[in-house]
């Protein structure tokens, strides 16, 4: 499995609003977006998170796995990437990370 976590520091005062607009693009451009073509969702993907700082104002996390490094890239170019970030953006804001998989238990 290949991971890909996104740092995104959010001051607390939008907060709320950066939770709603982020879980509604996943929810919007991850499994595709029916009646549109071009945006078939993302193929590799196994599952994406949206991770809430416990400290007010911290640094969220959104995580991603995919199958493979491959798909990760492949996303990257997809329209389902740019329904989610913009035509112009080539990368998420933030510090981005990858990890790939050596040792996992349970789900």
């Amino acid at each position: 499995m290949y991971t890909v976590m996104n740092r995104i520091p959010v001051p607390a005062a939008g907060a709320a609003a950066f939770e709603e607009r982020f879980a509604a693009s996943m929810r919007e451009t991850l499994p595709g977006v029916p009646g549109v073509p071009g945006v078939p969702g993302v193929p590799g993907l196994v599952g994406a998170r949206l991770l809430r700082p416990q400290d007010e104002g911290g640094t969220y996390a959104a995580v991603m796995d995919f199958t493979t490094r491959d798909a990760f890239l492949a996303w990257m170019r997809s329209p389902a990437f740019h329904a989610a970030h913009g035509p112009s953006t080539s990368r998420t804001k933030g510090d981005v990370e990858s990890f790939e998989t050596v040792a996992s238990v349970g789900a």
